[in-house]
């Protein structure tokens, strides 16, 4: 099948591509700058040209293609609300484009608020109100489920892994070169759920495949790993002291990172294994982080 890709030059997208192309599909990827579109191409798949704040893009790109699948988020930190309420048109726009199509539909969406205190599984539908901002259009993009689309959301891991990575753990190694200290808040027992980008990328493919309608699927390989863990790795690896940040200081510590450091989320992969026969191979965080190459190093 010819399937829209938005992220398609992103982290995850760069592995979603090929493992789409390999597979035998083809793509075709949202492109806003000259060097995403030369990205895209140079992996081998077709350019289009738009944006995500450009709803007649989306809903072309959508139109011309037998699937969508939805990675990309404005990562503007500085206006959360605003990159939220985006991702929330860009679903509302592919739907348009899809209803009474039976085309699949693959939003990428997240854990945090999902099961607070607890393991969350698949089946947990958590309130809007105490969810995080992103549930909104999680739950929009299953409510096509009913219009005709064969729409599900993979809630990925608070650390996708992989070398190129430039999400939340390169960002607490800068703190950590920063600050000189490798910083984790409190005791550091929340957890963080990880997952390789190439299992990541094969689940995304799979879901494109053969996800049924209104499917929930956890991205996750590691339930949680402890935020201390991790520090101390960071840590051994930059040869910094480990300490703990009290939590009245993670604002002025940490920055806009505080407020995710905060949480503790696990998240169980159990009936996404069982659904689409997904079986996570790589490596797990520390595994990756020990590799070095999050160092500007390489283990030998």
């Amino acid at each position: 099948m010819r399937v829209f890709v938005t992220g398609a030059s992103g982290f995850i997208g760069s592995a979603v591509v090929p493992e789409l192309l390999r597979a035998g599909h083809r793509v075709l990827g949202l492109a806003r700058s000259n060097a995403s579109a030369e990205a895209i191409a140079a992996a081998g798949a077709e350019v289009h040209r738009g944006a995500l704040d450009d709803p007649d893009s989306l809903h072309a790109g959508a139109s011309a293609a037998d699937g969508v699948v939805h990675l990309a988020f404005i990562h503007d930190f500085s206006d959360y609300e605003g990159a939220v309420k985006a991702d929330l048109r860009a679903i509302e726009t592919f739907g348009a484009a899809l209803e009474g199509t039976d085309r699949p539909l693959v939003v990428a969406s997240g854990l945090l608020g999902i099961a607070p205190g607890r393991v969350a599984t698949e089946r947990d539908r958590p309130d809007l109100s105490t969810a995080g901002p992103r549930e909104a259009s999680a739950r929009a993009a299953l409510d096509l489920a009913e219009r005709g689309v064969r729409s599900s959301i993979v809630r990925l891991a608070a650390s996708v892994h992989d070398e190129g990575d430039h999400g939340f753990v390169p960002r607490l190694i800068d703190i950590a070169r920063e600050k000189g200290v490798s910083g984790y808040i409190g005791d550091g027992t929340n957890l963080w759920p990880t997952v390789h980008r190439l299992d990541a990328a094969r689940l995304v493919r799979l879901a494109v495949e053969k996800a049924p309608a209104g499917s929930v699927l956890h991205g996750t390989a590691e339930e949680g790993v402890p935020l201390r863990t991790i520090a101390e790795v960071i840590g051994r690896h930059l040869d910094l002291p480990v300490v703990s940040i009290p939590a009245e200081e993670a604002d002025a510590h940490f920055g806009w990172l505080a407020r995710f450091l905060a949480a503790s989320v696990a998240a169980s992969n159990a009936l996404t294994r069982d659904l689409l026969d997904w079986h996570p191979t790589g490596p797990g965080l520390i595994d990756d982080l020990d590799q070095g190459h999050y160092f500007g190093t390489r283990s030998t």
